[in-house]
């Protein structure tokens, strides 16, 4: 074979080799594009399908139904029903009467009677608490309490509950008018070992009366100290009379006028309002109130409920009106949710509609009975509903587990019990059983653009800026030293950032914060004072620094106006502030001052964005072609015009990359904003504030949600969020580029 021949096939082979590495690299590419994309796409689904039951209609399904007649026992007549409940684990139904009549129904069953009791007594009034507790008036004024206890056991594996009727306040009748009248209107409420009795006697006269329980710790039995005091201002025609389960509020209804009373403390029970709380055009058929006693429900005979609770104005609380919601019909029946703001009623033509309040919706309406509902109830867990209508009793399975939910809720402004106007909160837990979580979005997501604004306002021009001195006009011996050093900067932790930030920075913005200003003011101005000299400095001086040196003369002057600035601070804040800058921005200007604020972050979440977008930054500057920079000098132009006119719009694609790309580092940052900020979800732009970001907020709260909870589902959100603001800026990034790249590629 010749020569020639054998470098042929040499050169055949290398090229076959070649082609093959290409193509492995290029499937290689390809493949691992593709799967990215896919993972993509994975944690986009995922985020969906847990957030998706959150935003699922309520589902109510019939259960079982029984007749009351023929399950009743043979000597009790069908009575009007005061209690209809069902136990926890959704098995036992119990039923109180206004006769003093008690019966359990097994639904495995189908509705059997397996127990029933009679009190035996003349029942002359009768009420229920939001504690399953009813309260009858007896003929001789006298009153008795009963309450459903149910006892489970597991003999031999299996689950068996045993129904009881207890006297939580004993057995004797207490006596709350002591002359004997017939009570006509009754209202009970309590709390641990109290109870709070009020009344209407045949005569007209409104009584109140506590009974203080305290526990005798030699017999165990509960001693009951009475007080009892006449109601002041009280209408003749009383129709209602409504107790609020904290002990706080009474509140009496004539016609459509509800008096409120303060009963907290009984040695002086004030009337606090008289309030026409009905519809337009309508009257009121029920007053309820909802889960924790704070805010009132009225519901009217034209279908609209009405929410009331105490806003403080100008020093005074007074009951207001929040908001309304309709019903399919004339509510004739108002049950509210257990540990929920949610309740139900059921109308005059036999519909039922389910409400929550946070979003001020209705998550229900359908048609459930055919005649009018003399009876409504939901379970302790609001997974089932009962209804009486008639003598028939039917029960519907409910799913109906996020309403606090809804994309109003999320975002829009919630008058929320307790505030004085509706806002925008984030509060998901609290050490109160009556709290009501607050899962709004905005202040979390108006946080995380905050933090990425100051971010980079402290960031952009300083790593932009350096970017273009560096690629520019630095030596390539010094840049080779200046590039790796600031790239290198990016792998420090931000956990290690936020630990400095927030117990070292913080403390010395706040103790220095004078001198802060100081430099952040004379730091830029020296500079430019600096350059201005040296321009004019005479030309043996300047050449004394080698060409693209010159940066190195500001390093002393950085350090010295730093001092300087911080050693001033003292006598700043002495001449101008008389010695306490934070009680003068906070007392005199009227700005809060949170020691771990925006100012905090912006400058930590900055030194840890500006390697990022100096890296990106430079290498678009550096990467500009040499002919393009010598042909505008060539033409005239000085070295700031070609780099102004020529350099930097060649390089604009790559600036604006870098820049979206630490826009996008400052959105998703955590640690920085977790240990450098409050986390208090406020909404305000000052500097001096703090906030809490949606990736913050997700790393703090995840590990307390409860899995499938509202809150765990919402955190989910607030992820599914930040992954569409991270794509948005990405796609905006992406456009923007392309175009200046279209527009600037020809030069």
């Amino acid at each position: 074979m010749s020569t020639q021949t054998q470098t042929q096939a040499i050169t055949l082979s290398g090229s076959r080799k070649r082609w093959l590495k290409d193509r492995i690299a290029q499937i290689g590419v390809t493949a691992g594009g593709i799967l990215v994309l896919v993972a993509l796409l994975l944690i986009f689904l995922y985020l969906l399908y847990v957030v998706k039951p959150i935003f699922d209609p309520v589902r109510v399904e019939p259960g079982v139904e029984f007749s009351l007649l023929d399950k009743a026992a043979p000597t009790q007549a069908l009575s009007k029903t005061v209690l209809l409940g069902v136990e926890e684990q959704n098995e036992l139904v119990y039923r109180f009467d206004d006769a003093g009549h008690v019966s359990f129904y097994s639904l495995p069953q189908q509705g059997e009677l397996i127990h029933s009791l009679n009190i035996g007594h003349e029942v002359t009034s009768v009420a229920r608490s939001s504690n399953n507790m009813v309260a009858y008036g007896l003929a001789e004024g006298g009153v008795m309490l009963l309450a459903p206890k149910f006892t489970v056991s597991y003999p031999d594996n299996i689950r068996t509950i045993e129904p009881q009727v207890t006297f939580p306040f004993g057995e004797q009748a207490l006596v709350v008018d002591e002359q004997g009248q017939t009570l006509t209107q009754l209202s009970v409420a309590s709390q641990d070992q109290d109870l709070l009795v009020a009344a209407m006697t045949a005569s007209g006269k409104g009584l109140l009366t506590r009974f203080a329980g305290k526990e005798n710790f030699m017999t165990g039995e509960l001693e009951l100290n009475r007080t009892q005091v006449e109601l002041p201002g009280l209408p003749g025609d009383v129709e209602q009379l409504l107790l609020t389960p904290n002990l706080r509020f009474l509140f009496a209804r004539s016609a459509n006028e509800v008096y409120v009373f303060d009963v907290r403390n009984l040695n002086k029970v004030v009337l606090r309002n008289v309030l026409t709380m009905n519809a337009k055009g309508a009257n009121i058929s029920d007053l309820s109130v909802l889960s924790g006693g704070n805010s009132l429900l009225v519901a009217n005979d034209n279908g609209k409920i009405s929410q009331w609770f105490e806003v403080a104005r100008d020093g005074k609380r007074e009951f207001t009106f929040i908001r309304d919601f309709t019903a399919e019909g004339g509510v004739t029946q108002i049950a509210s949710e257990i540990n929920r703001k949610g309740f139900i009623t059921a109308s005059s033509n036999g519909s039922v509609d389910i409400f929550h309040t946070t979003g001020g919706s209705r998550l229900f309406s359908a048609p459930l009975a055919s005649s009018a509902v003399s009876a409504l109830a939901l379970s302790p867990r609001n997974s089932m509903l009962l209804m009486q209508s008639g003598d028939k009793v039917v029960t519907f399975h409910v799913e109906n587990d996020h309403p606090e939910v809804t994309m109003k809720a999320l975002w829009t402004k919630v008058w929320y019990e307790g505030y004085p106007e509706p806002q925008y909160v984030w509060q998901s837990t609290s050490g109160s059983s009556d709290f009501e979580s607050k899962l709004s979005l905005v202040p979390i997501s108006f946080g995380t653009l905050k933090a990425a604004f100051y971010a980079l306002l402290f960031a952009v021009p300083i790593a932009i800026a350096g970017a273009v001195y560096t690629a520019y006009f630095m030596s390539s011996g010094l840049r080779k030293v200046v590039k790796p050093t600031v790239e290198i900067m990016e792998a420090l932790p931000t956990v290690i950032l936020g630990f400095l930030a927030g117990l070292w920075l913080a403390p010395l913005i706040e103790n220095h914060l004078p001198g802060m200003v100081i430099l952040l003011v004379m730091l830029p101005l020296s500079i430019l004072l600096m350059a201005f000299a040296w321009h004019h400095a005479p030309k043996s001086l300047r050449d004394l620094v080698p060409d693209g040196w010159q940066c190195i003369i500001l390093l002393p002057l950085v350090v010295l106006v730093g001092w300087l600035s911080f050693a001033l601070s003292p006598w700043v804040e002495n001449l101008l502030f008389g010695g306490n800058a934070r009680n003068f921005l906070t007392n005199e200007l009227g700005i809060g001052f949170d020691q771990r604020n925006s100012l905090v972050v912006g400058i930590a979440m900055g030194f840890a964005v500006i390697p990022t977008i100096f890296s990106i930054a430079e290498d678009a500057v550096f990467s500009v072609p040499r002919h393009l920079t010598n042909g505008s000098l060539a033409l005239g132009a000085t070295t700031w015009q070609t780099l102004t006119r020529v350099v930097m719009l060649t390089a604009s694609p790559g600036i604006f990359s870098a820049v979206m790309m630490g826009l996008g580092r400052a959105v998703g940052e955590t640690m920085i904003v977790l240990m450098a900020t409050g986390n208090t979800p406020v909404m305000d732009l000052s500097v001096f504030s703090g906030m809490r970001t949606l990736a913050a907020n997700i790393a703090v709260e995840m590990p307390e949600a409860e899995v499938n909870s509202s809150h765990y589902r919402v955190l989910f959100l607030a992820a599914f969020v930040l992954f569409i603001f991270t794509f948005l800026f990405n796609t905006v990034a992406e456009f923007v580029r392309q175009r200046l790249r279209d527009k600037y590629s020809s030069m």
